[in-house]
């Protein structure tokens, strides 16, 4: 798609014509709003943002940053924020005070209705990154006691404001989530027949609960192609939804800090430039720190062999090669196995599957490159036989090992309920370096009689 310079769109706002501004963003679409609005400096988005037609310009905030939205509420006035946060999907409410400071939150909750201060709370109160903090209770549903004619007819008046229509939701006098249909189904069949008898209530109806983490509902969404998910509580009862758009996101958040982990970076759910220098600074020094003093450890195992190092000094050139070998080694097979755990292909119980696996893979891997160093050492670095001997069978060792523990780990780590992400290429290449330290140096005491 062909990026915006909205270079006339500046101009009408450096001339200060709003009435003209806001007829050429009446056009947009919503998204495209909020983008313009985030490439200006806050005193004019705010001014951007208070022209807007009312239709649009809820629709508009729930595409902003979270920063950007509470610059926007605090400049304006207690009406317009009641109107829109009445105008808000609510889950998109939910959204945004979830990332704002407390004071915020309370202004917010003072100037709506008291129905609306009642849901908000309710979705509130579910711990973050449940189903329930995501869901949106605005959608369709129908008794099955109703007649496709009556369900056409209530869809007509109250689906406008709901957030999808494409699904509705069956439920019983008590609320019970017993079923689903789609719009289309209704249009098909006769005005007279009763939802009960058309709608799907297999013993394989599809939802999620409250407490659900999002990520099982993200799977859900994915795993069954759906537009959107049905949330019940413990009891069965319907008490939201969760649409696609919001497993979008949900997938992004979830991908980058899982990106974030396997950096060693506490992750963070502002983005880049956004985010302070010292906030910055807050998220990686603990784990710099932490893989710092593990790597002494390398150090304490090269003291230790210094003699085989005295008597081979040649030796000491070679370390870094196989330490950075085994490192990507054990990378390669860690990233290859929190993705597919991630996506579900494989489970604790396939852990010796992958191992088997990574065990050939790491002797063809191994043996392919010990082959290719061996020329290399004998032909142009012009080393005795048995020093080359030693750092090949080293380089096959170290791949073997550093696949095995990169499968691993990550796999024990989700079996004990942590996100493997965090046994990612820091914490693998640390203990994979101490384990090529200790193998080349026993190799080269064994092989080249070393006292």
């Amino acid at each position: 798609m062909e990026e915006r310079t909205y270079e006339a769109e500046l101009a009408l706002l450096a001339a200060g014509d709003f009435s003209g501004l806001r007829k050429e963003l009446s056009e947009w679409n919503e998204v495209d709003i909020a983008d313009f609005l985030e490439e200006l400096e806050p005193k004019d988005m705010i001014k951007v943002f208070r022209i807007l037609p009312k239709d649009i310009s809820a629709e508009v905030f729930s595409y902003l940053e979270s920063d950007n939205q509470e610059s926007i509420v605090a400049s304006i006035t207690n009406k317009e924020l009641r109107n829109l946060v009445e105008d808000l999907y609510l889950d998109d409410v939910v959204d945004f005070l979830e990332e704002v400071p407390a004071n915020v939150v309370t202004r917010v909750l003072k100037v709506t209705s008291a129905d609306t201060r009642k849901e908000i709370n309710t979705f509130l109160n579910y711990p973050e990154d449940s189903a329930g903090s995501i869901m949106t209770n605005e959608m369709i549903t129908l008794h099955d006691s109703m007649t496709v004619r009556d369900a056409i007819r209530y869809i007509r008046a109250t689906g406008e404001d709901k957030v999808s229509i494409y699904t509705v939701y069956c439920i019983d006098a008590t609320r019970h989530l017993i079923g689903t249909i789609e719009l289309a189904d209704l249009i098909y069949h006769p005005s007279d027949t009763l939802i009960r008898d058309i709608m799907d209530d297999d013993k394989q109806l599809i939802f999620v609960r409250t407490m659900d983490d999002q990520e099982e509902v993200a799977e859900v969404v994915k795993h069954y192609d759906l537009l959107s998910v049905p949330v019940v509580d413990k009891e069965d009862r319907l008490v939201g939804i969760v649409t696609v758009d919001d497993v979008i996101d949900i997938l992004q958040e979830e991908a980058t800090e899982d990106i974030e982990k396997m950096a060693a970076i506490t992750p963070t759910d502002k983005p880049y430039l956004r985010t302070g220098i010292f906030e910055t600074y807050k998220a990686r020094m603990p784990w710099l720190l932490l893989l710092m003093i593990s790597a002494t450890f390398t150090g304490a195992i090269i003291t230790k062999f210094e003699d085989a190092l005295a008597t081979f000094v040649v030796l000491t050139a070679y370390i870094p090669m196989l330490m950075d070998t085994g490192g990507n080694s054990g990378s390669q097979a860690s990233v290859s196995v929190i993705r597919a755990l991630s996506l579900g292909d494989v489970e604790f119980k396939d852990v010796l599957r992958v191992i088997w696996k990574e065990i050939r893979v790491a002797v063809l891997c191994g043996i392919t490159l010990a082959a290719a160093n061996f020329v290399k050492l004998i032909l142009l670095d012009k080393l005795a036989l048995m020093v080359a001997l030693v750092v090949c069978l080293t380089l096959v060792l170290v791949v073997l090992v550093a696949k095995i523990i990169g499968c691993t780990l990550p796999m024990l780590a989700d079996k004990a309920g942590l996100d493997p992400a965090v046994m990612a290429s820091p914490f693998i290449t640390t203990l994979v370096d101490a384990i090529a330290l200790v193998t080349y140096f026993k190799l080269a005491t064994v092989l080249l009689h070393i006292a």
